[in-house]
Protein backbone atom coordinates (compact mmCIF):
# COMPACT_ATOMS: atom_id res chain seq x y z
CA UNK A 1 0.00 0.00 0.00
CA UNK A 2 1.25 3.50 -0.85
CA UNK A 3 -0.14 7.03 -0.72
CA UNK A 4 0.43 10.46 -2.23
CA UNK A 5 0.48 13.27 0.34
CA UNK A 6 0.75 17.05 0.15
CA UNK A 7 2.75 19.19 2.58
CA UNK A 8 4.54 22.50 2.20
CA UNK A 9 3.06 22.99 -1.26
CA UNK A 10 4.72 19.78 -2.58
CA UNK A 11 3.50 16.26 -3.23
CA UNK A 12 5.30 13.07 -2.11
CA UNK A 13 4.74 9.36 -2.81
CA UNK A 14 5.24 7.46 0.46
CA UNK A 15 5.09 3.91 1.83
CA UNK A 16 5.53 2.44 5.30
CA UNK A 17 9.17 3.01 6.34
CA UNK A 18 9.86 5.80 3.83
CA UNK A 19 12.09 8.65 5.05
CA UNK A 20 11.61 12.03 3.40
CA UNK A 21 12.53 15.68 3.88
CA UNK A 22 9.64 18.13 3.87
CA UNK A 23 9.36 21.85 4.45
CA UNK A 24 9.89 22.98 8.02
CA UNK A 25 7.14 21.89 10.44
CA UNK A 26 6.63 23.27 13.93
CA UNK A 27 7.15 19.92 15.75
CA UNK A 28 9.78 18.51 18.05
CA UNK A 29 11.96 15.50 17.10
CA UNK A 30 10.58 12.23 18.47
CA UNK A 31 6.92 13.22 18.18
CA UNK A 32 4.34 11.61 15.88
CA UNK A 33 2.24 13.69 13.51
CA UNK A 34 -0.71 12.91 11.22
CA UNK A 35 -0.79 14.20 7.66
CA UNK A 36 -4.43 14.69 6.58
CA UNK A 37 -3.93 15.96 3.07
CA UNK A 38 -3.92 12.58 1.29
CA UNK A 39 -4.49 12.82 -2.45
CA UNK A 40 -4.37 9.11 -3.36
CA UNK A 41 -4.23 5.71 -1.65
CA UNK A 42 -3.49 2.51 -3.62
CA UNK A 43 -3.61 -1.06 -2.31
CA UNK A 44 -2.74 -3.57 -5.03
CA UNK A 45 -5.26 -3.19 -7.84
CA UNK A 46 -7.57 -0.98 -5.75
CA UNK A 47 -6.95 2.78 -5.76
CA UNK A 48 -8.84 5.65 -4.12
CA UNK A 49 -8.39 9.05 -5.75
CA UNK A 50 -9.39 12.17 -3.83
CA UNK A 51 -11.39 15.10 -5.12
CA UNK A 52 -9.18 16.74 -4.01
CA UNK A 53 -8.67 14.65 -0.81
CA UNK A 54 -9.45 11.01 0.03
CA UNK A 55 -12.06 10.68 2.74
CA UNK A 56 -11.18 8.58 5.81
CA UNK A 57 -7.50 8.41 4.80
CA UNK A 58 -4.54 9.51 6.92
CA UNK A 59 -0.77 9.08 7.04
CA UNK A 60 1.11 8.86 10.34
CA UNK A 61 4.78 9.90 10.48
CA UNK A 62 7.49 10.11 13.11
CA UNK A 63 9.66 13.23 13.32
CA UNK A 64 13.34 12.24 13.21
CA UNK A 65 15.18 15.58 13.22
CA UNK A 66 15.31 19.14 11.96
CA UNK A 67 17.81 19.75 9.15
CA UNK A 68 18.86 22.26 6.52
CA UNK A 69 19.13 21.70 2.79
CA UNK A 70 22.05 22.39 0.45
CA UNK A 71 23.10 25.97 -0.18
CA UNK A 72 21.57 27.64 -3.23
CA UNK A 73 23.23 30.67 -4.85
CA UNK A 74 21.04 33.43 -6.38
CA UNK A 75 22.92 35.92 -8.56
CA UNK A 76 21.36 38.94 -10.31
CA UNK A 77 22.96 41.64 -12.41
CA UNK A 78 22.09 44.36 -14.85
CA UNK A 79 24.44 44.85 -17.77
CA UNK A 80 26.00 48.29 -18.31
CA UNK A 81 24.59 49.50 -15.01
CA UNK A 82 27.21 48.17 -12.56
CA UNK A 83 24.55 46.30 -10.58
CA UNK A 84 25.46 42.93 -9.07
CA UNK A 85 23.49 41.01 -6.37
CA UNK A 86 24.62 37.63 -4.97
CA UNK A 87 22.65 35.80 -2.29
CA UNK A 88 22.89 32.37 -0.70
CA UNK A 89 20.01 30.37 0.81
CA UNK A 90 19.66 27.12 2.82
CA UNK A 91 16.12 25.82 3.34
CA UNK A 92 15.06 24.57 6.76
CA UNK A 93 13.69 21.01 6.54
CA UNK A 94 12.04 18.42 8.74
CA UNK A 95 12.94 14.73 8.29
CA UNK A 96 10.00 12.33 8.67
CA UNK A 97 9.62 8.55 8.69
CA UNK A 98 6.24 7.15 7.60
CA UNK A 99 4.92 4.74 10.21
CA UNK A 100 1.40 3.91 8.96
CA UNK A 101 -1.10 4.52 6.15
CA UNK A 102 -4.75 4.04 6.98
CA UNK A 103 -7.82 3.93 4.74
CA UNK A 104 -11.02 3.22 6.65
CA UNK A 105 -10.36 -0.05 8.52
CA UNK A 106 -7.29 -0.97 6.48
CA UNK A 107 -3.86 -0.37 7.95
CA UNK A 108 -0.62 -0.78 5.99
CA UNK A 109 1.48 -1.26 9.16
CA UNK A 110 -0.69 -4.16 10.39
CA UNK A 111 -0.63 -5.86 6.98
CA UNK A 112 3.15 -5.57 6.78
CA UNK A 113 3.59 -6.90 10.31
CA UNK A 114 1.38 -9.90 9.54
CA UNK A 115 3.31 -10.61 6.34
CA UNK A 116 6.65 -10.54 8.18
CA UNK A 117 5.33 -12.87 10.89
CA UNK A 118 4.12 -15.34 8.28
CA UNK A 119 7.48 -15.17 6.50
CA UNK A 120 9.39 -15.81 9.74
CA UNK A 121 7.15 -18.74 10.71
CA UNK A 122 7.52 -20.23 7.23
CA UNK A 123 11.30 -19.85 7.40
CA UNK A 124 11.40 -21.44 10.86
CA UNK A 125 9.26 -24.33 9.63
CA UNK A 126 11.56 -24.91 6.66
CA UNK A 127 14.66 -24.79 8.87
CA UNK A 128 13.14 -27.29 11.29
CA UNK A 129 12.22 -29.65 8.44
CA UNK A 130 15.73 -29.39 7.00
CA UNK A 131 17.27 -30.17 10.40
CA UNK A 132 15.06 -33.22 10.87
CA UNK A 133 15.92 -34.52 7.42
CA UNK A 134 19.64 -34.04 8.05
CA UNK A 135 19.40 -35.96 11.33
CA UNK A 136 17.55 -38.83 9.62
CA UNK A 137 20.14 -38.97 6.84
CA UNK A 138 22.99 -39.06 9.35
CA UNK A 139 21.34 -41.90 11.29
CA UNK A 140 20.79 -43.91 8.09
CA UNK A 141 24.40 -43.39 7.01
CA UNK A 142 25.65 -44.60 10.41
CA UNK A 143 23.53 -47.77 10.16
CA UNK A 144 24.82 -48.55 6.66
CA UNK A 145 28.42 -48.01 7.75
CA UNK A 146 27.95 -50.37 10.71
CA UNK A 147 26.56 -53.10 8.41
CA UNK A 148 29.28 -52.89 5.76
CA UNK A 149 32.32 -52.94 8.11
CA UNK A 150 32.11 -56.66 9.23
CA UNK A 151 31.63 -57.86 5.63
CA UNK A 152 34.76 -56.02 4.51
CA UNK A 153 36.87 -57.50 7.33
CA UNK A 154 35.79 -61.06 6.44
CA UNK A 155 36.47 -60.83 2.70
CA UNK A 156 39.86 -59.09 2.83
CA UNK A 157 41.99 -62.09 4.14
CA UNK A 158 40.49 -64.50 1.54
CA UNK A 159 41.42 -62.20 -1.29
CA UNK A 160 44.98 -61.90 0.03
CA UNK A 161 45.47 -65.68 0.27
CA UNK A 162 44.16 -66.26 -3.24
CA UNK A 163 46.48 -63.61 -4.64
CA UNK A 164 49.46 -65.11 -2.78
CA UNK A 165 48.70 -68.60 -4.14
CA UNK A 166 48.41 -67.26 -7.69
CA UNK A 167 51.74 -65.41 -7.44
CA UNK A 168 53.59 -68.48 -6.07
CA UNK A 169 52.24 -70.70 -8.85
CA UNK A 170 53.19 -68.12 -11.48
CA UNK A 171 56.75 -67.88 -10.16
CA UNK A 172 57.33 -71.65 -9.79
CA UNK A 173 55.83 -72.79 -13.13
CA UNK A 174 58.21 -71.21 -15.69
CA UNK A 175 61.39 -72.41 -13.90
CA UNK A 176 61.53 -75.88 -15.63
CA UNK A 177 61.34 -74.69 -19.27
CA UNK A 178 64.22 -72.28 -18.67
CA UNK A 179 66.50 -75.08 -17.41
CA UNK A 180 65.59 -77.32 -20.36
CA UNK A 181 66.34 -74.53 -22.80
CA UNK A 182 69.78 -73.89 -21.29
CA UNK A 183 70.68 -77.63 -21.39
CA UNK A 184 69.65 -77.87 -25.08
CA UNK A 185 71.79 -74.87 -26.07
CA UNK A 186 74.78 -76.34 -24.20
CA UNK A 187 74.49 -79.67 -26.09
CA UNK A 188 74.23 -77.90 -29.46
CA UNK A 189 77.38 -75.91 -28.81
CA UNK A 190 79.34 -79.07 -27.88
CA UNK A 191 78.31 -81.01 -31.02
CA UNK A 192 79.04 -78.22 -33.53
CA UNK A 193 82.68 -78.39 -34.87
CA UNK A 194 84.72 -75.27 -34.54
CA UNK A 195 85.98 -73.82 -37.89
CA UNK A 196 89.74 -73.64 -38.35
CA UNK A 197 91.30 -70.33 -39.05
CA UNK A 198 93.80 -70.29 -42.01
CA UNK A 199 96.18 -67.55 -42.80
CA UNK A 200 96.96 -66.94 -46.49
CA UNK A 201 100.68 -66.57 -47.07
CA UNK A 202 101.83 -64.52 -50.00
CA UNK A 203 103.80 -66.52 -52.59
CA UNK A 204 107.16 -65.40 -53.93
CA UNK A 205 105.80 -64.57 -57.38
CA UNK A 206 103.22 -62.24 -55.92
CA UNK A 207 105.66 -60.60 -53.52
CA UNK A 208 108.27 -59.74 -56.19
CA UNK A 209 106.19 -57.30 -58.25
CA UNK A 210 105.20 -55.49 -55.07
CA UNK A 211 108.86 -55.10 -54.06
CA UNK A 212 109.85 -53.86 -57.56
CA UNK A 213 107.07 -51.30 -57.49
CA UNK A 214 108.25 -50.05 -54.14
CA UNK A 215 111.92 -49.83 -55.33
CA UNK A 216 111.27 -47.86 -58.55
CA UNK A 217 111.70 -44.10 -58.12
CA UNK A 218 108.78 -41.85 -58.86
CA UNK A 219 108.91 -39.82 -62.05
CA UNK A 220 108.63 -36.11 -61.80
CA UNK A 221 106.62 -34.15 -64.29
CA UNK A 222 108.46 -31.47 -66.24
CA UNK A 223 106.77 -28.23 -67.14
CA UNK A 224 107.52 -25.57 -69.74
CA UNK A 225 108.88 -23.26 -67.08
CA UNK A 226 111.60 -25.82 -66.13
CA UNK A 227 112.76 -26.12 -69.77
Amino acid sequence: MYAVIETGGKQYRVEVGTELEVELLDVEPGNTITLDRVLLVADGDDASIGQPLVASAAVSAEVLRQARGDKVIAFKYRPKARRRVKRGHRQDLTVLRISDITLGTKSAAKAEKQATEEATTERARLEQAAAEKAAADAELAAKLAARTKPAETETKPKRGRAKAAETTEATEAPAAPKQEATEATAEETETKPKPKRTRAKASGADAAPAADAAAKPKRTRTTKKDE
